[in-house]
C-alpha cells in the first residue's frame, strides 16, 4: 500500500476535527479559530458555516443522510449545522470544560463527547476526580441527553462500536472504559483496563503526568479496540514520547498487539483510521524525532507497511468508502499571531491517493 498526496488546500486556522462524505468529495473541517468549513476536495472551493464556536472547534461529524453536521469545541458546546444553508439549527451545552473529542455512532443516532480538566489531586499531581461527567452521549435527532458516564479526567478520546451499541473512552492515564449505551443507565462500564504505556511522570523541568490515549477506534469486526497516543518520556515539555499504538480485546482488556520496536519514532499520535479492506489501519500525528508521522500497518501482524513524513501535524484522517483516497486534517507551524487572533498555526485539508 502506498500513499501519494495529490491535493492540498489552505485554511485560515489549524484543523482539529474532520468529517467527509463517503466518496470524499466534500470535507468538513473544524478549526482552532472556532470556525467550521466545507471544502470541495476536487476544486478546493471553501465555504464557512454561519455559527462559530467561542473557542477551538475540536471535532465534527456528518450524519448519514448528509444533511446535518454536528461540531463540538472547547466552549463545551455541540452545534448542529444545516449542511445546505450552513446555518445553525441547534445548540447544546454539553460540558462546563472543553470537549476534547467527539464520536458519531455508525447508525448516526448518537453522538458522544468527552471532557475533563487536569487538576492536581495529590502530591504526585495525579488527576483529581472529575467535576462533571467526563463522557456524555446525545440523541442526534433531538439533541436530548442519552447517558452520562464517569471517568478519570482528562478524557481525551472516544469511539463507538460498529453496531453502535458500545462507546469507549480513553484518558491521559492510559485507562479505557467501555459502556453499553442500550443498557440500564447505572453508569457502570461493561469493561475497563489500563495501559501504562500511554502515560508517564515527568522527571525533568516539570513534574506532572503527561501522554494519554488521543485516538480510539473499534476494529471493523467489533471484537477489538485500537488506541494511539504518546508513550513515556522524562521531560513532559519536550513532547518526545514514543509514537505508539496498542490493540486490545475489549471485553477482557487483554493486549493483543502493539507497535513493534524499531518501527516508530517519537511524538504524539492523534489519528487512527481503518482502511475499508479491514486488513490495514493508519496512524498519524506529530513527529518529534524520526522519519514519519503518517503510517499504515498490517492488521494481521501489526507490522509497518508504508510511512511518510507530511512535514506537518496531522490531526485527523478519513478513508473514502472505496478505500482509494485518504483525506486528512492538518495543523501547520506557519503563520503569525494577529490582533484578536490567539493562534498562529494555519490549517490544511490534504487528499492522498491510496495505491496497492
Amino acid at each position: 500500500m502506498k500513499l501519494t498526496r495529490t491535493k492540498q488546500y489552505e485554511l485560515p486556522a489549524g484543523v482539529m476535527g474532520l468529517a467527509t462524505t463517503p466518496d470524499g468529495a466534500l470535507a468538513y473541517a473544524a478549526c482552532v479559530d472556532g470556525s467550521v468549513h466545507a471544502v470541495e476536495t476536487a476544486s478546493g472551493k471553501t465555504e464557512v458555516f454561519e455559527k462559530h464556536h467561542d473557542a477551538y472547534a475540536s471535532g465534527c461529524a456528518l450524519l448519514p443522510d448528509g444533511k446535518t453536521l454536528i461540531s463540538t469545541g472547547y466552549d463545551g458546546r455541540l452545534i448542529w449545522h444545516d449542511v445546505a444553508t450552513r446555518k445553525c439549527v441547534r445548540e447544546v451545552k454539553a460540558h462546563e470544560f472543553w470537549s476534547w473529542q467527539m464520536a458519531l455512532s455508525p447508525d448516526g443516532t448518537r453522538v458522544a463527547s468527552v471532557t475533563g480538566q487536569y487538576i492536581s489531586g495529590g502530591w504526585k499531581y495525579e488527576p483529581a476526580a472529575e467535576t462533571e461527567p467526563s463522557v456524555r452521549v446525545y440523541d442526534t435527532a433531538s439533541g436530548a441527553l442519552v447517558a452520562s458516564y464517569s471517568h478519570t479526567p482528562p478524557v481525551l478520546s472516544c469511539a463507538f462500536s460498529p453496531d453502535s451499541r458500545h462507546v469507549a473512552a480513553g484518558n491521559m492515564m492510559g485507562e479505557v472504559r467501555v459502556w453499553d449505551v442500550t443498557a440500564p443507565k447505572d453508569g457502570k462500564p461493561v469493561a475497563q483496563w489500563t495501559s501504562p504505556d500511554f502515560t508517564s511522570w515527568g522527571t525533568t523541568k516539570s513534574h506532572h503526568f503527561s501522554g494519554g490515549i488521543y485516538g480510539l477506534v473499534f476494529s471493523p469486526d467489533g471484537h477489538a479496540v485500537l488506541g494511539c497516543g504518546m508513550g513515556p518520556m522524562g521531560d513532559p515539555m519536550a513532547g518526545n514520547g514514543k509514537m505508539t499504538w496498542q490493540r486490545w480485546e475489549w471485553r477482557t482488556g487483554k493486549k493483543m498487539d502493539q507497535i513493534k520496536d524499531g518501527q516508530h519514532g517519537s511524538g504524539l499520535m492523534e489519528a487512527l483510521a481503518w482502511h475499508p479492506d479491514g486488513q490495514h489501519f493508519l496512524m498519524a500525528g506529530r513527529q518529534a524525532q524520526g522519519t514519519w508521522n503518517v503510517a499504515v500497518f498490517n492488521a494481521a501482524d501489526g507490522n509497518l507497511v508504508t510511512s511518510l513524513d507530511s512535514k506537518s501535524r496531522l490531526t485527523q484522517a478519513k478513508f473514502t468508502v472505496d478505500g482509494k483516497r485518504l483525506v486528512t486534517g492538518v495543523i501547520t507551524g506557519a503563520g503569525k499571531v494577529k490582533a484578536g487572533q490567539p493562534w498562529a498555526a494555519m490549517g490544511r485539508v490534504q487528499v492522498y491517493d491510496v495505491g496497492v
